[in-house]
């Protein structure tokens, strides 16, 4: 069996929370909660004013998308993807990617959770993972707040800062 991953599915918009029902519903019937451990809308506080009056109100972080945290597999894939008003799972030709750490981090996903790195301001790192894979550079900056370094790199023969999660680095 492989881990969980967290997945992220295109869904009709308005259709977030009844996409999140179905698949629960789906999951108690054909009872896969070791396969399914949770669907997600995540949602966020925004303060509004009408007429006059801040009022709080929840809305929806990613409208029109779902998160689901599964072992993908051909009875899951089959689950979500045929769920009513779910358009497709997010990743190239419509292939699930899982998210990876860091992305789950910068979407303000993952509460709390800290990486710690021991990597300095002029020490060289590789990317090891996403856009950047396998590229190295020389850490300009570190945001620890943000979880990322920035790191210059050789682009069109020009060096160019770019900033990468910590989840993706490794000291060289």
């Amino acid at each position: 069996m492989s881990d969980f991953n967290w997945y992220v599915v295109h869904t009709y918009s308005g259709y977030e929370n009844k996409v999140k029902a179905t698949i629960e519903a789906t999951i108690e019937n054909r009872k896969i909660q070791d396969q399914i451990i949770e669907v997600s809308v995540p949602m966020q506080d925004v303060v509004e004013v009408k007429n006059g009056v801040k009022k709080t109100v929840q809305k929806k972080k990613f409208p029109g998308y779902v998160f689901v945290n599964m072992i993908m597999n051909d009875e899951t894939w089959y689950v979500v993807r045929n769920t009513r008003g779910v358009t497709g799972f997010v990743g190239p030709g419509s292939k699930p990617v899982p998210l990876s750490e860091a992305e789950m981090q910068s979407m303000g996903f993952v509460e709390g959770l800290q990486i710690e790195i021991d990597v300095e301001v002029g020490d060289t790192v590789e990317v090891t993972s996403g856009a950047w894979e396998e590229v190295t550079g020389i850490v300009q900056s570190i945001n620890d707040t943000k979880q990322t370094v920035t790191i210059m790199i050789d682009m069109f023969g020009r060096e160019t800062p770019v900033e990468i999660g910590f989840a993706d680095i490794k000291k060289l």
